[in-house]
């Protein structure tokens, strides 16, 4: 039986205009894309900007567009597998299609290596008032976001902090006008003395925390934290063992989730799910059900009943 081809997706990310199309082109004419085998460019937005095949430098190059959404299916990629052959694809997606749709088509031989996703910065904050979703879309699976067409007199800051509500792990890149780019480097502290003997986390603080102490747990790992958190009592889990956390909106309302951590404790028995606490307790690492592995594990120092804060859900804006 012949070995299934592995085929590597290169995600090519953002709105109509945004530069996807200029980065691509470059990208095609550098002899470096070529890797060998086959090269599928499937492009699902067409702009004003038009591609210029004549100074591709890849060789065994397919270009195929797709421009209706409900073409996009697994039907379709699975035949564009077969008939092109490619070890690598590049997709210039829509802006305005969630990157679920897809997912959801992908042949089980495609597997995305990279997401890059490009903004105009002179919209990019109008966008994301008004389309928070896709914004967001986008954003999450990009190991780089290029905010082009940067002007001297725009806040890199109010951008900044937009784009790492979202993720604390990619790289930005300013490009101004002329296409000269620099990288941000602006400090993220959080937004609680993560020093203190007792680490305070106010309610508006919750979806920070509760990242960073998922993502980095060398930040907490033996200290004490003190906050107000829900409580959650679940079938199965070890006695003496109950969840408290918050709800947590990342972009929308249909993505908000409750974000628990376990809590170990005696005389936990009296807590009744959706009882507001304000616990203080001392982090630890290890394995519990509700990770289905290793994560973070609170041991009880002091709970005490709490009122129901004003801001039920927390968010990162």
């Amino acid at each position: 039986m012949p070995k299934k081809r592995d085929v590597e997706v290169l995600m090519i990310l953002g709105f109509l205009e945004s530069g996807k199309t200029t980065f691509l082109q470059e990208t095609m004419e550098d002899p470096r894309t070529d890797d060998g085998g086959r090269t599928l460019l499937l492009v699902c937005e067409e702009g004003e900007t038009e591609y210029n095949p004549g100074k591709f430098a890849v060789k065994n190059l397919d270009t195929r567009t797709l421009s209706d959404k409900e073409g996009l299916t697994e039907q379709y990629l699975t035949a564009l597998d077969k008939e092109c052959q490619p070890t690598q694809v590049y997709v210039e997606y829509n802006g305005m299609w969630e990157l679920q749709k897809f997912f959801e088509a992908m042949p089980e031989n495609w597997m995305i290596v990279s997401a890059i996703v490009f903004f105009d910065a002179s919209t990019f904050l109008s966008y994301n008032a008004n389309m928070r979703q896709l914004v967001y879309d986008k954003i999450s699976l990009s190991q780089i976001v290029v905010l082009n067409r940067f002007k001297n007199e725009y806040d890199r800051l109010e951008y900044h902090k937009v784009l790492r509500a979202v993720s604390r792990r990619m790289d930005i890149i300013y490009e101004d006008e002329s296409g000269k780019t620099e990288r941000d480097d602006i400090e993220d502290p959080l937004p609680y003395d993560i020093t203190a003997p007792v680490i305070e986390i106010e309610d508006r603080d919750y979806a920070y925390f509760y990242r960073d102490a998922v993502e980095n747990p060398g930040n907490y790992d033996g200290r004490t934290v003190k906050l107000t958190a829900m409580a959650e009592v679940k079938k199965g889990f070890p006695q003496g063992m109950i969840l408290v956390g918050r709800h947590i909106m990342n972009c929308c309302a249909a993505d908000i989730a409750y974000n628990p951590f376990a809590l170990k404790g005696k005389s936990l028995g009296d807590i009744k799910a959706r009882d507001w606490l304000k616990v203080t307790a001392k982090v630890s690492y290890g394995t519990c059900p509700l990770y289905r592995g290793d994560g973070p594990m609170f041991t009880a120092v002091e709970i005490t009943p709490a009122s129901e804060p004003e801001e039920v859900v927390a968010t990162f804006y």
